[in-house]
């Protein structure tokens, strides 16, 4: 292919995702707008003067959950919703926690095997790592000049204090014997068995080859003592664990961790032995979370008679942490609102009251509650959404108290049957901006309500995921003539709003309307 042509394809490729671009631009900025509304509600009639509207908008910054408020509900309505309900108990809890964890050696339980004087290695009985040994077993022999010298000395002490101990002159029997103390303590400080020295003064004679023996029953886990090896003080040659107790390191996420405490009781299953459970406890929660899972490492202690757990095997542990007796409530009964935990509070005859709370770890089918309830209040335990939703409708419209809407009605129809209320917005559909609002009254018989208090609610809920709080805005309307009834609004953005019309008469709410409009126009 030319050059020419390449540079063609790549022109054209250029314009057609320049094309594209612009396409998606525009239908992001002009979606398509439906909302429902009364089929025979009138023409559109002069806009009357503007009004102003109290709109509540809170900055990101500020608490994003809309605010609540009060309800009350018939019978017929709680039963239609399925509302059931429940009470705040106090509960004795024990918290299981599961996690996965690795076996590993007791470092308490290790000991190394190390020699308190230079020296060569002639033989080495214990060859093989994970090796067995038990204490006072034979495990190298080790030639030292300098040990050699030492029992040299010591035997030529006891020889002179032998000698001198008749003497007359007290200071030269005791310089004799402060030798021979001074040799033997020698020797017992680069422990040499007191077998041998016993061996060394019966004997008289010198031992060439010290035999080391190995300081406790368990495995040899690692081994650097090698034939012919010139061996110094500092050396560790053998490192010896015992496994008859193990450690388990169980990798709890950090918000679980809170729960635990030294002590609480542990069960271990590994795949090798299904139906075999190792029984342990918490000994420490180490101070370390590990930066790229989030967890936290739990020092189990096991007991390993006859040795079945190996170190680096993977195994399951099941924690399980006493946490005494506390207030819980229903885990449905909670509503979480992105910053807010919320229950609603049964105050009888349908009265529901939402009620700010703190919620604790959740332990099986309860919440933990920390703060703002008590015993034995009543709560709602189901069907918090369609609660949470009405209670929103309810202070954004300033409704207060006010009963809900049937549910078994459809969208958009009135609360109570005996007033018609058409609503109806200039520009239709409602856009971003000023609208004109409208709503008409009519009875059960299709006379005109005149000298009601008519207010007309938009709201939209918070979404704390794009960073935008609730929005709302409630306008009273005028009286105009014919049942009409008219005022205009601003609508801060376009979006999909839930519109609330309340009807008073005599400070009484005698009629409300609930809809979904989209109205034009971008966030």
């Amino acid at each position: 292919m030319s050059v020419i042509a390449q540079r063609n394809i790549l022109t054209a490729s250029l314009v057609w995702a320049s094309a594209m671009t612009c396409m998606l631009f525009f239908l992001l900025s002009h979606p398509a707008v439906h909302w429902s509304q009364v089929a025979d509600s009138p023409a559109p009639i002069a806009m009357a003067p503007a009004a102003t509207a109290a709109m509540a908008m809170d900055t990101p910054s500020q608490q994003m959950d809309a605010p609540l408020a009060p309800m009350q509900l018939t019978a017929e309505q709680m039963q239609n919703i399925g509302m059931t309900t429940g009470t705040a108990e106090y509960k004795d809890l024990s918290d299981d926690l599961r996690a996965t964890g690795s076996v590993a050696i007791n470092d308490s339980l290790l000991s190394y095997v190390q020699v308190r004087f230079s020296g060569s290695i002639r033989k080495v009985f214990a060859n093989a790592t994970y090796q067995y040994v038990r204490k006072g077993e034979p495990l190298f022999t080790v030639y030292s000049p300098e040990l050699v010298a030492t029992q040299q000395e010591y035997l030529l002490a006891n020889e002179n204090q032998r000698a001198l101990s008749s003497s007359s002159i007290r200071d030269v029997a005791a310089g004799a014997r402060s030798l021979s103390t001074a040799a033997e303590r020698r020797l017992t400080q680069w422990e040499i068995p007191e077998s041998e020295i016993a061996e060394l003064k019966r004997s008289g004679k010198v031992l060439t080859d010290l035999t080391i023996q190995s300081p406790v029953s368990g495995y040899i886990t690692e081994r650097n003592a090698l034939p012919n090896m010139y061996a110094e003080p500092g050396t560790r040659l053998y490192t010896i664990a015992d496994l008859s107790r193990v450690w388990v390191n169980a990798q709890v996420f950090q918000c679980d961790v809170g729960r635990l405490k030294p002590g609480d009781q542990a069960e271990i299953t590994v795949d090798a032995y299904p139906q075999k459970i190792f029984n342990g406890r918490v000994e420490e929660v180490l101070p370390q979370v590990d930066a790229t899972t989030r967890t936290v490492t739990v020092r189990l202690s096991i007991d390993n008679t006859g040795l079945l757990l190996k170190p680096g095997m993977f195994v399951n542990v099941d924690l399980k942490s006493a946490m005494g007796r506390r207030l819980v409530v229903p885990a449905s009964s909670v509503l979480q609102t992105g910053l807010k935990q919320i229950v609603f509070l049964n105050k009888g005859d349908g009265r529901i009251e939402p009620k700010d709370i703190v919620l604790g770890p959740q332990i099986g089918d309860n919440f933990v509650i920390l703060k703002g309830l008590e015993a034995h209040q009543s709560i709602v335990t189901s069907a918090n959404f369609l609660i949470d939703s009405e209670s929103q409708m309810q202070a954004a419209s300033g409704a207060g108290m006010a009963s809900m809407s049937n549910s078994g009605a459809s969208e958009g129809t009135a609360s109570r049957q005996s007033i018609r209320i058409e609503f109806t917005t200039n520009p239709n559909p409602p856009q971003k901006g000023t609208n004109t609002l409208r709503v008409k009254l009519t009875d059960g018989n299709g006379a005109i309500v005149s000298g009601a208090d008519v207010a007309v609610a938009f709201y939209m809920a918070a979404m704390p995921e794009m960073g935008m709080a609730a929005m709302s805005t409630n306008t009273k309307l005028a009286e105009k003539s014919g049942g009409v009834y008219e005022n205009t609004s601003e609508l801060p953005c376009g979006g999909t709003w839930q519109v609330t019309v309340t009807v008073k008469q005599h400070g009484q709410l005698v009629a409300t309307k609930k809809l979904s409009v989209n109205a034009k126009g971008g966030m």
